[in-house]
């Protein structure tokens, strides 16, 4: 998926996940709409000096960059924007489904001891527990883990859904939620991850994870300019 980031101090733009500066013109075309919108792509060709059909590509990119709107039998207008509000519009149009991850799931009966082994090997801080349904019926965190190791348990013997957190304190989401919505939930619930679950008849089934790790790298990935 292609990201847009919108620098306005430095009037840049990305096309298919590359940075591409925005040329002399282009600059030149964004304040002659600012002075005169709305104005048609022939008046502002005829200002350059220029054809409709030269401008058309400077035109479809600086629309589609959110610097200008176009409305039919109007013309052209300068939206207005700057840099950091086009940013937060396209940030609050990211939806679950286009970052979850996949889901690290334990059934219910299995040990602690296997659950800490399944832990490191997925390199995961959160596995969710499920059963015989694969309906999601827990949630366990590094926490949880660790406070039963340093316990006198043999953890063995130690089943899994005994120190899990048990519906309904689990926090979850589903893969039409915002991902801004997602990341508020991180962190009011002072978790690590939350499972992305789909509704059915016999219950909630895991079908994905958003992290505190997944967010960080899309902000990262945003702010640096790269393609996710």
């Amino acid at each position: 998926m292609a990201n847009l980031l919108f620098n306005h101090a430095n009037r840049s733009d990305v096309q298919g996940g590359e940075i591409v500066e925005l040329s002399k013109r282009q600059e030149q075309i964004i304040e002659i709409v600012k002075a005169n919108g709305p104005i048609t792509g022939e008046n502002i060709a005829e200002k350059l000096n220029l054809t409709r059909a030269t401008l058309r590509p400077d035109l479809a990119i600086l629309t589609m960059a959110g610097f200008l709107e176009a409305r039919p039998r109007v013309g052209y207008f300068y939206t207005g924007k700057t840099g950091s509000e086009l940013l937060t519009e396209k940030i609050k149009k990211f939806k679950v489904q286009d970052f979850q991850q996949i889901p690290v799931v334990v059934r219910e009966e299995v040990s602690v001891y296997d659950a800490i082994s399944t832990m490191f090997l997925e390199d995961v801080g959160t596995l969710f527990v499920v059963n015989e349904k694969s309906c999601l019926t827990g949630v366990v965190s590094r926490k949880d883990l660790l406070r039963a190791s340093i316990g006198q348990h043999d953890l063995n013997a130690l089943d899994i859904h005994i120190i899990m957190t048990r519906m309904p304190n689990i926090t979850v989401c589903r893969k039409d939620d915002l991902l801004l919505e997602a990341a508020k939930k991180l962190i009011e619930k002072q978790i690590d991850g939350l499972p992305v679950v789909k509704d059915t008849e016999d219950g909630l089934h895991v079908v994905g994870r958003i992290t505190k790790t997944t967010i960080t790298k899309v902000f990262v990935e945003l702010a640096t300019d790269s393609a996710l």
